[in-house]
């Protein structure tokens, strides 16, 4: 009865996080922060990705900040609320919350289910349920930037650094959640590629 007991409101926790993950991460801010600016759909110009690097190469850097700072937001509410409502001991629930918010900046209600990639989307999640983690990882990502003077290249090392310190510090079964995480934004550059062969 204990188990069944703990079940129940598990699973409640997880149909809540999954519906308000979904609809947080389908706020287009990318889409809506360009029509202010510029009036412009990202989704039609440069990569066509409504996200954060597509604005920064169409509407300039400044322009592109809050951009930055909502996509991440969306993370971080998404992974918060799954914090706040799981039971004591229940880790899951801000991953799942994370997962349902990516999914929404993918594929989101409010813009005809045309969205990014949700690079930014997980680095915000993670900020909540592994902030050890991200601020090691972002450690790397200012090393060498500093050393390349590029922040791609000091993003994609820390993004190859996060799930490595992701098992030393959390362990096996949350960095194997997290790479399923990782594993949406696989499946998201991978769609885009074929989308481009297809334009092409």
């Amino acid at each position: 009865m204990d188990s069944i007991s703990t079940f129940t409101p598990t699973i409640v926790d997880v149909i809540i996080a999954v519906v308000v993950g979904y609809l947080v991460g389908s706020i287009p801010v990318a889409n809506l922060v360009a029509k202010r600016q510029a009036a412009v759909d990202l989704r039609t110009v440069g990569d066509r990705n409504p996200g954060f690097w597509n604005a920064r190469e169409t509407l300039g850097r400044k322009a592109a900040i809050p951009v930055f700072v909502g996509d991440v937001a969306k993370g971080v509410v998404a992974a918060g609320v799954g914090v706040l409502i799981a039971d004591d001991g229940v880790w899951g629930i801000a991953y799942v919350a994370t997962g349902a918010a990516m999914i929404g900046h993918a594929y989101p209600v409010f813009a005809n289910f045309k969205g990014g990639r949700s690079i930014l989307t997980f680095v915000g999640g993670a900020a909540v349920f592994a902030p050890v983690s991200v601020a090691i990882s972002v450690g790397v990502l200012i090393v060498v930037f500093a050393i390349t003077r590029s922040f791609a290249w000091g993003s994609r090392a820390g993004m190859l650094a996060l799930p490595f310190v992701h098992l030393a510090v959390d362990g096996p079964y949350r960095t194997a959640a997290m790479g399923a995480l990782m594993t949406i934004v696989g499946i998201r550059f991978a769609i885009a590629a074929l989308d481009d062969r297809r334009q092409a």
